[in-house]
């Protein structure tokens, strides 16, 4: 089995998964902009998410010696540990939700938002639970600052949001001759109406429409994109987002605390002479049971979705390959980057690696250059947004200083 002994290879680890949780999230987001059902992506994504950890298990789980305190991931799967592996099954359903949640947040309140909150939150929440399970190893006078600058982040998050939307709205408001006290929401769906056909019967599909270029950030770029994208939110209550996403946000926090009392067994749950499971045991079971909820809840999504998303069916799920190379990429990023992470938490502390959840600083700029995020924004919400990456740099150079080496349990 292999081990990762180091500081060095710890941050490593850390800076590799970084770009790898940054950038998982942005190819999802891009086949909901184009209107690919999420029930589809994620079933997808599932499923590669999945043969990471099998592909992890088998490889960095059986290279090198297998001895009775690190046995290799096969010799491993006989050994009574359930109640270490209950823990990680648990962290794999909190994660799932998570996802699941995230999932949605992208579309009602954009990708940078979504992340910024969702990360903050996991790192207030689980860095300091995982401080404590792990017996202090990080300095905490050093982690908590970062933890702080995390929070900080996370409510200038907020204001990102909310200024965002008021200039997408003042967008829509100007875009058309449209005066009188209607409320946002009537608003906004009275554009949509205007671009869209009565009834089926104006529709001419058999007429090419001549491709027209949008500017990314005017009204007109926010009315297309809502026209395609699969989740229909333009005008909806700005609550409703933010509340997926702060859930989104606690079940993330969860499912790392979960994993470390799986691997290090801080609870004394196991009999004596039973080896902790292994980081590389853990993670599989951890995948295998996020598989499972996945694949049961979006199983159902198919046939009762939210969200206003159409309903769909097995056998158009089956048949729909569009977008389904991206999903699967998705999933074998998110995978790997999961599995880095948890390397590195074992080698240098789970606070030490919550340092990953400075993804918002790759998934902005994604946002930014293939989404046009943020374009033809007002002064207040480009510094709004400057503060707030500003304070991620930060919060990552600080929280990545606290590792230290894991002391024997």
């Amino acid at each position: 089995m292999y081990l990762v002994k180091d500081i060095s290879g710890a941050i490593g680890l850390m800076a590799a998964a970084l770009v790898l949780l940054g950038t998982w999230p942005v190819v999802l987001a891009v086949l909901e902009r184009r209107g690919r059902l999420p029930q589809h992506t994620y079933l997808d994504y599932s499923i590669s998410n999945f043969l990471a950890a099998v592909l992890v298990a088998f490889t960095f789980g059986q290279i090198g010696g297998d001895t009775p305190e690190t046995p290799n991931f096969l010799t491993q799967l006989t050994q009574d540990n359930w109640p270490s592996i209950m823990f990680a099954i648990a962290g794999g359903v909190f994660i799932t939700l998570g996802t699941l949640a995230t999932q949605y947040g992208w579309a009602y309140v954009g990708l940078t938002v979504t992340e910024v909150m969702a990360s903050s939150l996991k790192v207030v929440i689980g860095t300091t639970l995982n401080y404590f399970l792990d017996g202090r190893i990080n300095k905490a006078e050093v982690l908590f600052p970062g933890v702080g600058c995390f929070l900080i982040a996370a409510c200038l998050g907020s204001l990102v949001h909310s200024s965002n939307a008021a200039d997408n709205q003042e967008k829509l408001s100007n875009s058309r001759n449209f005066t009188g006290n209607t409320p946002k929401e009537e608003l906004t769906r009275h554009l949509l109406e205007e671009e869209e056909p009565k009834d089926c019967e104006e529709a001419k599909p058999d007429v090419p429409k001549a491709e027209q270029k949008i500017e990314a950030g005017t009204a007109d770029f926010l009315i297309h994109l809502e026209d395609k994208r699969s989740i229909k939110v333009l005008g909806s209550n700005t609550l409703v987002g933010l509340g997926i996403v702060t859930f989104a946000g606690v079940c993330y926090s969860l499912f790392a605390p979960a994993f470390n009392l799986a691997t290090n067994d801080q609870w004394h749950t196991l009999r004596d002479g039973v080896p902790h499971l292994v980081v590389y045991t853990a993670f599989f079971y951890f995948s295998l049971s996020s598989f499972v909820v996945g694949l049961a809840l979006n199983a159902w999504f198919l046939y009762r979705p939210m969200a206003g998303v159409p309903v769909s069916s097995l056998r158009a799920y089956i048949s729909d390959w569009e977008g389904r190379e991206l999903a699967l990429l998705a999933g074998m990023v998110s995978g790997l980057g999961n599995a880095f992470t948890f390397m590195a938490g074992q080698a240098a502390g789970y606070a030490a690696a919550d340092s990953v959840q400075a993804l918002p600083l790759v998934s902005t700029f994604w946002g930014v250059v293939l989404f046009g995020e943020y374009r033809r924004s007002s002064r207040r919400t480009y510094t709004l947004l400057a503060s707030m990456l500003f304070m991620f740099v930060v919060a990552m150079a600080v929280l990545m200083a606290s590792s230290a080496h894991r002391k024997p349990l």
